[in-house]
């Protein structure tokens, strides 16, 4: 990834700072790839009449592909965050599909399908659909944060050249450049799908976010106590940035990718404009997803300065959090759609579950015994002042649910470039469940 464009502009914005004090199909006719796929790929999408909605996804890997890893996303009306997601599972052969329908589709849909999901199935012509995998996207149809009608009352089918996805799941999507329509309703196609002879195997597209060589060199093998201990000493003693400077930080980290002029907003997702930073209703603030009285850090440099926690929010809505603790229930809370309250614990939307959860864990190893504050995750709520935050059991269900993503992944790479460390369970989900 050339982080150079906003390499150049964490910079500059933070030296001003400083003057002045950031988702086992039925048997389908499979078609055997001629030549190995980069992955699983999108190759059928159906918007037609009333619930006849589907959507295939094609194994041309040259194996067999365990599907646990992939989910499939759908967002709705332009947004940036997902409205819902679906998690994929048994396997698929090479050369085979796996289709996935609205349970109100017709019936010569539903006797080729293999999954039903009413909810990412439940697409319009002007929503996207984003295939992943362990988090990262692989493929996409539509474009996320833009609202087109170029997908409505047709049927698309993969054209046979094209042998891996589309990742870039906010470039603008012209169907002519990688599909063939159909008229509304076509089902012809479904269950199968046909790719071209060709002696040349695709090159996979590279990881988006690579982890710096050797940066976790000393952890690797080392588990549990030992892990977290290792961990602990690869990201301690980063730049600890002031207070006020962590508002340039945030313009950059949380920067909307489709209006480089707003961030996106912590738990209710919404793009706001960079200058409405403030503390009166209508703005946005720095929410500490570790409250800081969870350790009476208050903004102290160092804990209550680290923005690997510190996400732009809604000024109302983060009063409304307080310094509750995370777990599941509760009363809705207005303004915040998926947001859920009760006196003593905070659950926020699904779409950001996981990211919590793993800012938490980045808090619990990096302040530690030594440091101003010896921050532990606890399988409890209300824990007011002690340097404990809960539930723990509830986090790890919310990071199996939520994986990460690549909005995720950008965002522990803009970080590194301003404080220097890096959040270890971004980079490797797997230690999360190896520590606690």
């Amino acid at each position: 990834m050339d982080n150079s464009l906003w390499n150049k502009s964490a910079k500059a914005l933070l030296s001003v700072g400083l003057v002045a004090s950031l988702w086992v199909p039925a048997s389908q006719t499979a078609v055997q790839a001629a030549a190995p796929a980069s992955d699983l790929f999108i190759s059928e999408y159906i918007e037609g009449s009333s619930f006849n909605k589907a959507i295939e996804i094609y194994n041309g890997t040259g194996a067999s592909v365990e599907l646990s890893p992939y989910s499939v996303s759908l967002y709705t009306n332009g947004s940036t965050y997902a409205q819902s997601k679906m998690t994929l599972s048994g396997t698929v052969a090479n050369g085979d599909t796996v289709f996935i329908y609205h349970s109100g589709a017709d019936s010569a849909i539903q006797g080729k399908g293999d999954l039903q999901n009413n909810s990412v199935v439940n697409f319009n012509g002007d929503d996207a659909l984003v295939l992943e995998k362990s988090g990262s996207p692989i493929d996409s149809i539509g474009q996320v944060g833009s609202r087109i009608e170029n997908m409505k009352d047709v049927t698309l089918v993969r054209n046979p050249d094209i042998l891996s996805g589309d990742s870039a799941v906010n470039d603008a999507f012209d169907p002519s450049a990688e599909w063939t329509a159909y008229p509304a309703d076509t089902f012809t196609y479904l269950g199968s799908h046909t790719v071209e002879e060709t002696d040349e195997t695709p090159i996979p597209d590279p990881d988006p976010t690579p982890v710096p060589s050797g940066y976790y060199e000393t952890a690797a093998g080392l588990q549990g106590s030992a892990l977290k201990a290792e961990l602990h000493e690869i990201i301690d003693d980063h730049t600890q940035l002031s207070y006020s400077q962590v508002w340039e930080a945030l313009k950059i980290t949380d920067e909307d990718p489709n209006n480089p002029n707003n961030v996106l907003l912590l738990y209710t997702g919404e793009s706001r404009s960079k200058s409405l930073n403030g503390g009166n209703v209508g703005d946005w603030n720095r929410e500490h997803t570790w409250a800081k009285s969870h350790g009476d850090f208050g903004t102290a440099r160092g804990a209550g300065t680290d923005i690997h926690h510190l996400r732009p929010t809604d000024v109302q809505v983060n009063g409304l959090r307080g310094n509750l603790d995370f777990d599941y229930g509760g009363s809705a809370v207005s303004g915040c759609d998926g947001c859920l309250r009760t006196s003593t614990s905070w659950e926020p939307p699904n779409e950001v579950k996981g990211d919590v959860a793993r800012m938490l864990f980045y808090m619990a190893v990096r302040y530690e015994s030594g440091d101003a504050v010896d921050l532990e995750l606890n399988d409890l709520v209300n824990n007011g002042s002690t340097p404990y935050h809960g539930k723990i059991s509830v986090l790890l269900e919310w990071h199996e649910q939520d994986p990460v993503s690549a909005w995720e992944q950008q965002r522990n790479e803009k970080i590194e470039d301003i404080q220097g460390n890096r959040n270890p369970f971004v980079d490797y989900p797997e230690w999360a469940e190896s520590i606690w």
